[in-house]
């Protein structure tokens, strides 16, 4: 395949068609640097160099005014020497997806073709970041093509399905639109398969922009300015609040959250911290009390994973007063998928930094990047427990007997007092400093500060980042 020149008289003077492939990476790239690799006619897919924010990519863009963007041999092999291109340039890679799929016309060649882009992303998982901009329709082989990649971002007429309604409806009955069997609701909140969903294609295009800079960047933590960061807790401890205000205080700014609908007990952002890209989970009190459950344990150890892969620090904001009980849980695998985040958690490499800020409580107080997971530090905010369980609830269990026999009048002033005496038997937070499993208790000004530092020491004497790949799990 000969690696085409570009014409910018050629492309100025094609018609200004929103789906065109060309428009689209152009306007995904920073002016001026798309180079283009393959554009076959009548093969459906254009490949292309670029850079965005000063970062090399690599890019691919299905043709959706042919045969609907659908996948043939001749286009899928332009996606795999993409792919060959970028892991040779140690680039991330985007793709832009608007196709229905393989080419029923080509039978099992096409069939065979979207199999070889299968492999090559498999290749490039955990090597180089994958990114993928669903603009339209995509359809079986070009719906599992973005659910390979790391980041899956939507736009408005974004649909995402392995069968389309008419065979839907044919096989199963079931009436349904393409809107609500791959849009943006059944995607962003229910399944989890698209990360990011976006009201314009270029708000799409932009947030392609911005992961590819922060997957693809790199550098040293820079000095920061300490911020009043307790005040953006609520006085009373037992209050919910939205972790996400404190979430973008501790990094530069407000950076790009992914999943932001899909189990929203846990938050998990891509931004800047001193300028550096930085990974960042936090439990959200506002959503379940900030519990984990099966669904909040898949995101983030797919997120934890990832960061590693991509050499991106972890900051670990935990306010967690355990996983969520219940019969639903159980059958719903918690137990498997809690098992991934501590998985995910104790393989990492990269430096990750846990602050305590109000509780952390049992299993969850392990999985939530514990000293004993190899976290590279933990820090407490003054008024933060740490404990097998909250203490009136541990009282109920271990002082039932007590509890029972007293008056109903006396039990709650029981309950407390028991409870006062439990959290000084039991250590608390002191223990925890005592036996090196807190490194410190620090005054929440002083966060920012410390994370930098313990970021910065970190870095020096870690690995740059995971030897794994990325699946999607």
């Amino acid at each position: 395949m000969t690696i085409l020149e570009q014409r910018p008289d050629v492309l100025l003077a094609r018609p200004r068609d929103p789906r065109d492939p060309h428009q689209r990476i152009e306007t995904l790239c920073d002016v001026g640097t798309v180079e283009i690799l393959t554009a076959h006619t009548g093969s459906g897919m254009v490949t292309a160099r670029g850079r965005v924010d000063g970062v090399d990519v690599i890019v691919f863009a299905a043709d959706p005014s042919v045969q609907g963007g659908a996948l043939g041999r001749e286009g899928c092999a332009d996606v795999a020497a993409a792919y060959d291109v970028a892991l040779r340039a140690k680039s991330p890679i985007i793709g832009i997806w608007h196709s229905g799929g393989a080419r029923l016309a080509e039978g099992v060649a096409s069939l065979d073709g979207v199999g070889q882009i299968f492999a090559a992303m498999t290749r490039a998982s955990g090597r180089v970041p994958q990114i993928s901009v669903v603009l339209g329709p995509a359809a079986g082989g070009a719906a599992y093509g973005p659910a390979l990649t790391d980041i899956v971002i939507l736009g408005p007429q974004g649909r995402v399905f392995v069968t389309g309604p008419d065979v839907v409806r044919s096989v199963t009955g079931e009436d349904v639109d393409m809107l609500r069997l791959g849009g943006p609701e059944p995607h962003g909140r229910r399944s989890g398969v698209v990360h990011v969903v976006t009201e314009s294609d270029n708000d799409a295009l932009h947030h392609a922009r911005q992961v590819a800079s922060l997957l693809g960047g790199g550098g040293v933590v820079e000095s920061v300015e300490d911020r009043a960061l307790g005040e953006l807790l609520p006085d009373n401890p037992r209050r919910a609040y939205d972790v996400r205000p404190l979430v973008d205080e501790v990094m530069d700014g407000p950076g790009v959250e992914l999943h932001p609908r899909w189990a929203p007990n846990i938050v998990t952002t891509l931004g800047r911290f001193g300028g550096r890209p930085v990974g960042v989970i936090a439990n959200n009190p506002m959503r379940l009390g900030g519990c984990l459950d099966a669904a909040a344990a898949d995101k983030a150890a797919r997120f934890v994973r990832m960061c590693d892969a991509f050499g991106l620090p972890l900051i670990v904001l935990v306010d967690v007063p355990g996983y969520l009980p219940g019969v639903g849980q159980e059958w719903d695998g918690v137990v498997r998928r809690g098992a991934k985040l501590l998985h995910a958690f104790a393989e990492a490499v990269v430096p990750r930094v846990t602050v305590i800020t109000r509780k952390a409580y049992g299993g969850a107080y392990i999985a939530m990047n514990s000293k004993s997971l190899g976290a590279t530090k933990v820090v407490a905010w003054p008024q933060a427990e740490v404990a097998v369980m909250g203490p009136v609830a541990a009282v109920r269990i271990l002082h039932r007997r007590k509890l029972a026999e007293a008056p109903p009048e006396s039990v709650p002033e029981l309950e407390q007092q028991l409870a006062a005496e439990h959290e000084q038997l039991s250590g608390g937070l002191a223990r925890a400093v005592d036996i090196g499993v807190v490194d410190a208790v620090i005054n929440p000004k002083r966060t920012r500060a410390m994370i930098a530092d313990a970021l910065r020491e970190a870095a020096a004497g870690s690995p740059a980042r995971g030897g794994h790949g990325n699946i999607p799990l």
